[in-house]
């Protein structure tokens, strides 16, 4: 019996995906919920598993299509078994197997293509723009992992092999990689040009002693990690100073809606991550009933998805404000741009021993400057520099927030 696999039903604000990465071809046989192909959105990586185990008959759709919900991807015929796995490849990979020489492993290495690799490394692969022969893989049969592709690009590449000639090709020779912007990628620039143009995009700054948190940190964060299993980061101290600022200026968790203005009454604070695919937003939801130890736990959970691509669409939508930390890039300052319909966003810095004065006295303290980007169609000026001041002075006396331990 034939059984059609078709694009999945899609969020109300994603309109089609892109066909990725198919696993496998025609005539192969697959297995019920192994995964048959990867669609990309413009939030999101999805997997499309078989629904039954059989033979794949038709590919409907190419790698690079743009397909709507309901598209026909393939068909499988579920009426075929699985074929009998034969003895005679192991029998005559037992032969060949003595041969460990360099010649043999270079034999090995330069059959893998992008095609074998999972999607996580194909990007990284292609954004280096890098020749999988030349990468040993150490994985599961050979199979070549991030870590692979990372150590090969750390390690010293004095020369490459020419792919059109035997010539060798010095390091610094003038190339250039044509590639197609990914979804996400295109999907982030429509939305920040479309802010720039719309928004009236103003930023506020200020600066945080963070002695007070570091040395409050530094006394609980053995105890903490004891009784919450989760290590005690500055993200959550930062969050819940953001909601307590939220709850006092409530513009700032406003969106807007045409010519409406909605105020939030619950807060959904967006935490920016970095992952493969570029910069996501997963939402922590009703922050205000979070303690420290599930912010940290929720903050953690979403930039493991990130990295292994598995954030589903729903943590990525909604959102009432937005925290990016760029000070673990080593960013001194910046003016992030607003998430829309948002109105506001936080910016964090690096931490960096400054000289100020206490008590009229010129101290060093582990300084950070904060930053808030606002629309002033909806803050005012008033309202954004008491917002950020009410940050400061909440990290500055950090025992007004229960630790829970």
């Amino acid at each position: 019996m034939s059984v059609e696999i078709k694009v999945p039903t899609l969020p109300e604000s994603v309109a089609d995906a892109t066909v990725a990465k198919w696993y496998k071809k025609e005539g192969e046989y697959i297995e019920r919920d192994e995964n048959l192909v990867d669609l990309e959105t413009d939030k999101v990586m999805l997997e499309v598993p078989a629904p039954h185990s059989g033979v794949i008959e038709k590919i409907s759709a190419s790698e690079g299509d743009v397909v709507g919900a309901e598209h026909l991807l393939a068909v499988i015929d579920d009426s075929v078994k699985q074929p009998e796995k034969s003895a005679e490849p192991a029998k005559a990979a037992s032969v060949e197997a003595p041969a460990t020489n360099s010649a043999a492993k270079e034999t090995s290495t330069s059959s893998v293509s992008l095609d074998d690799l999972s999607p996580a490394v194909r990007r990284l692969v292609t954004e280096k723009g890098l020749d999988v022969s030349q990468i040993m893989g150490s994985g599961k049969g050979g199979r070549i992992t991030k870590q692979d592709v990372e150590n090969f690009i750390k390690a010293p590449q004095p020369a490459v092999k020419s792919k059109s000639a035997d010539a060798i090709v010095p390091m610094g020779s003038r190339t250039e990689k044509r590639v197609p912007m990914s979804r996400l990628r295109a999907r982030v620039a429509e939305r920040l040009v479309q802010v720039q143009q719309e928004a009236a995009i103003l930023t506020t700054f200020n600066e945080v002693n963070m002695k007070p948190v570091m040395d409050l940190r530094k006394k609980y964060k053995d105890q903490f990690e004891k009784s919450h299993g989760v290590r005690l980061g500055f993200m959550s101290f930062f969050t819940r100073a953001a909601v307590e600022a939220l709850k006092r200026y409530p513009a700032v968790n406003a969106s807007i809606d045409g010519n409406d203005l909605i105020y939030h009454n619950y807060y959904d604070v967006g935490i920016a991550i970095g992952s493969e695919r570029g910069l996501v937003v997963p939402i922590l939801r009703n922050v205000e009933i979070m303690s420290l130890a599930d912010i940290e736990k929720e903050i953690r959970g979403y930039a493991a998805k990130a990295q292994n691509g598995k954030l589903a669409l729903e943590d990525l939508q909604g959102g009432t404000f937005t925290i990016t930390n760029g000070g673990t890039f080593g960013s001194m300052l910046s003016t992030p741009i607003i998430n829309p319909p948002q109105t506001g966003i936080l910016g964090m810095h690096n931490i960096v021993e400054r000289p100020i004065v206490e008590n009229g006295e010129i101290v060093a303290r582990p300084v950070m400057y904060i930053a808030l980007s606002y629309d002033h169609r909806v803050i005012d000026g008033r309202e954004a520099v008491l917002f950020l001041r009410t940050i400061k002075e909440i990290l500055e006396d950090p025992a007004r927030m229960l630790l829970g331990v």
